[in-house]
């Protein structure tokens, strides 16, 4: 049997040694991305939702308070302090219900028994306590007869071969033949779409009330009433959306049942675009079967500026756009890398942490300028942000060359390189905000309401709901109540002409005041 030579054999083992070293540093690459993957999870899962960073300076200490303050320079409160204090509660209680009805109820002795119980003189009135209390008035449910008197004319019965009959003028029906009326369709929207309460919840709710109201006429109310009356507001929303020059957008998954040619389990999509800081606020919400470019593509033709968005490639089909990134969403993959760090390495210095400071620096730099003015704002942001983010940009390159890329910082990293020029995008303009927060403020009420209803039966009413919740979430944003404004809508828009929808513009001056949420104006005590 041939043997080989020794400098062979010792050449074999050097080959398969260095290839198990590979194999083991590829099994613990993948063991660790699992394990970040893991962590993660139960942190979505279990932890904290907030994104604040903690420095080792600011890390609480449940065991050595006391000497901690003990050593502080504050000053014990004065009586002066305190007064102050008690006085600021007892005016915000003032402010929160000054602007409610007052129901007043006296309780006095009859001059029968105001007698002294010692000397059994007369009593006299010496001075009086009041005390508080918030009363409710739970929903209640009565029935409207809309009762229209037809008149005709004696004498044309009599001498003429036609007689004129004239009906007394009433508002028109919002759908002929149907209980529906403004206020319960608006009350049933306004518990769907604004408190998150399922129409089978409600059918419950109306049922305690003493009216057998099905989820089902509830529903047809509901795809009925927003085809008819409140689908044309949207579509002049959406004219006044488009001739913005900056805009945020934002989409999220729905699950529609019963969509043509598509299983029950297949996601679709609700889209969201709304106004930035200017201007009166407009927030429109469009569902479509998929998560496609195409969509914002179509929905967005004819508009030109500034669209703030997150990473997703699927707006780069926009044209004559400029897509603006956010920051949001760079900050949050470190934010998640840092989160699966092990507890006591968190505060310690890190690459993540490095990488968490820049994004910190600029997210303080946009506070420092919250009251700015956008002509401010522009050129403060190129004197104190743009070397931060050349700084940044530099220290990308040179940490994407040391760190695992199925890391999640590896991830962190490659997003923001790749998000760069969108990125930069605030930069363009001071009115841009740094991230797209106020897009996923928006659509979260829906998230939260999908969380209740869980999905949509047809496409058709998927449709419905995204009307009547950029309907609801517009109103909000110009201070309005939704329920009072649906049932103002509701009122007013079966008898109104097209051409004078922009009355009832959720801007617009000429909304009744019981629209309108009232603002506490009293004065805050002074120190």
């Amino acid at each position: 049997m041939e043997t080989l030579p020794l400098t062979a054999v010792i050449e074999d083992q050097r080959q398969e040694i260095a290839s198990l070293k590979q194999q083991n540093a590829e099994l613990t690459a993948k063991v660790e991305w699992f394990m970040e993957q893991f962590k993660l999870a139960k942190h979505h899962q279990f932890g904290a939702s907030s994104e604040r960073t903690i420095s080792p300076e600011q890390q609480p200490s449940l065991f050595n308070e006391a000497e901690k303050e003990a050593g502080s320079d504050h000053a014990e409160p004065t009586l002066g302090t305190i007064t102050y204090k008690r006085r600021k509660q007892k005016g915000h209680r003032e402010a929160m219900l000054e602007n409610l009805p007052v129901e007043t109820i006296e309780y006095s002795l009859s001059p029968e028994e105001q007698v002294c119980p010692k000397c059994e003189g007369p009593l006299h009135e010496m001075s009086t306590e009041v005390r508080q209390e918030l009363k409710v008035i739970p929903a209640q449910v009565k029935v409207v007869k809309h009762i229209r008197h037809i008149y005709s004319c004696r004498r044309c019965e009599r001498e003429e071969t036609s007689t004129p009959v004239v009906t007394a003028p009433a508002p028109s029906p919002m759908i002929p033949g149907s209980l529906a009326s403004p206020s319960a369709v608006a009350y049933v929207m306004n518990s769907k779409y604004v408190d998150g309460l399922p129409l089978y919840r409600q059918e419950q709710q109306w049922s305690r009330l003493g009216v057998e109201l099905s989820r089902q006429t509830m529903a047809n109310w509901g795809v009925k009433s927003a085809d008819n009356w409140l689908e044309p507001l949207y579509e002049r929303l959406r004219e006044h959306l488009l001739k913005r020059d900056i805009l945020q957008a934002d989409e999220t998954a729905l699950q529609v049942l019963r969509e043509e040619g598509r299983e029950a389990e297949s996601k679709s999509c609700m889209w969201l675009f709304r106004t930035g800081r200017d201007g009166p606020p407009i927030v429109l919400f469009d569902y479509k079967t998929t998560r496609a470019g195409k969509h914002p593509k179509k929905f967005l033709s004819g508009f030109k500026g500034y669209l703030q968005v997150d990473g997703y490639s699927g707006y780069d089909m926009l044209a004559d756009v400029t897509l603006v990134g956010c920051w949001a969403h760079a900050r949050r993959k470190f934010d998640e890398a840092l989160r699966v760090l092990p507890a006591e390495k968190r505060l310690s210095p890190s690459v993540t942490l490095e990488g968490l400071d820049f994004c910190n620096q600029l997210f303080a730099i946009e506070r420092d300028l919250n009251k700015a003015t956008p002509e401010e704002r522009y050129k403060v942001r190129l004197e104190r942000s743009r070397p931060v983010l050349d700084a940044f940009a530099a220290w990308l390159q040179e940490q994407s060359q040391r760190v695992l890329p199925q890391s999640l910082l590896g991830q962190a990293i490659r997003y923001c390189q790749n998000q760069c020029g969108k990125l930069e995008g605030f930069l363009l303009d001071g009115r841009l905000e740094i991230d797209n927060n106020r897009s996923e403020r928006s659509i979260k009420p829906f998230v939260i309401g999908r969380k209740a209803w869980l999905f949509s039966n047809t496409p058709k009413g998927a449709r419905a709901s995204a009307v009547v919740y950029s309907i609801v979430e517009t109103a909000k944003e110009n201070g309005l109540i939704p329920f009072e404004y649906l049932k103002c809508l509701f009122e007013k828009l079966p008898d109104l002409n097209h051409e004078s929808i922009d009355e009832l513009m959720p801007w617009s001056p000429s909304l009744p005041d019981s629209c309108r949420m009232v603002k506490n104006t009293s004065a805050q005590p002074q120190e």
